[in-house]
């Protein structure tokens, strides 16, 4: 696999980011990536400075690859970005306005800063406001869609743009489509979807089994899943179609419980929070978050492996 833009700013050796997919993607999946060669991402969401120290520490034991903090929305702590900034090559933003205030905190920890856009006005803003690499993501995108249009018009309208590296998000779940968006002009890809089958994954084995059931057209944009803190401000997420259809039937106020401390809660249903392992009850009625790729996945392998289909073997 050529360098790219995107593997010299950041010092990884292959040109992909596992993206942030919550309690779906733990620490030990970000690790397995990084040790593969890519980016490994585990979401910052809600975690105190002292949290994100102890989490950086604990994932540098086991790798000296490439890592990234993900945050999310508007609620985010200053302080938790530094903390991160300090020990994360890369911090990430998502769901929300280019921010040069962040940006220069992330800097000034010695860190890069990513920020994922859905247009290409939003592309200008992030740069504009210091951000150092981009990730353009399509309307494919399975979990929380930012914009309105197609991975591939997006990339080359944003590629045009801007000098900074951009990765393509969104539907790339094959060394085709890593291929395809490459020779587009991405400088990497950022994949969600095919990891959510790893063995390092978070994901409830009944999600996984959602997924590798899946076949082609089997996902839809969806407000149906919109309690939740980033459906606030735009509740679109594309999920499995066979989740719209289980939560429509479901009889119940809740879909199940999750663990919140050392307690079990109850989840309502057309809850946000995608069913991880410490979840239980309908499984199939929760927000199955996956993007157009869906119907590319059909067995569960290590992320390292992964990494290696898709850089090509």
């Amino acid at each position: 696999m050529p360098r790219t833009a995107f593997t010299e700013v950041t010092g990884c050796s292959v040109p992909l980011q596992q993206a942030p997919m919550g309690p779906i993607s733990p620490p030990e999946l970000a690790v397995a990536v990084a040790n593969a060669g890519g980016v490994g991402t585990i979401a910052a969401m809600g975690l105190s400075p002292d949290q994100i120290v102890a989490l950086s520490e604990r994932m540098r034991a086991s790798t000296g690859g490439v890592l990234a903090a993900n945050f999310l929305t508007d609620d985010i702590d200053p302080d938790a970005v530094d903390a991160a900034a300090a020990r994360f090559r890369i911090v990430d933003f998502f769901w929300r306005d280019p921010d040069r205030a962040l940006i220069r905190r992330v800097h000034a920890g010695g860190a890069l800063a990513l920020w994922q856009v859905g247009s290409v006005a939003e592309a200008r803003a992030a740069v504009s406001a210091g951000a150092d690499i981009l990730a353009a993501q399509g309307t494919e995108a399975g979990g929380h869609v930012r914009g309105h249009t197609a991975l591939l018009p997006l990339l080359s309208a944003v590629c045009d743009e801007v000098t900074v590296p951009v990765l393509a998000a969104g539907g790339i779940a094959t060394a085709r489509a890593v291929r395809a968006v490459l020779a587009a002009g991405a400088a990497g890809v950022r994949v969600g979807t095919r990891f959510i089958a790893s063995t390092e994954s978070g994901a409830h084995p009944g999600y996984v089994a959602a997924l590798l059931a899946a076949g082609e057209d089997s996902t839809e944009i969806t407000a149906g899943f919109a309690k939740c803190p980033l459906c606030v401000s735009v509740p679109r997420a594309r999920v499995l179609r066979s989740a719209i259809d289980a939560v429509g039937e479901l009889a119940f106020e809740n879909a199940g419980r999750f663990r919140q401390g050392t307690e079990m809660v109850p989840l309502p249903a057309h809850a946000g929070l995608p069913p991880y392992r410490d979840v239980e009850g309908r499984i199939d009625a929760m927000a199955l978050y996956a993007g157009e790729s869906a119907g590319a996945v059909r067995e569960v392998r290590d992320a390292a492996d992964i990494v290696a289909e898709l850089m090509g073997g």
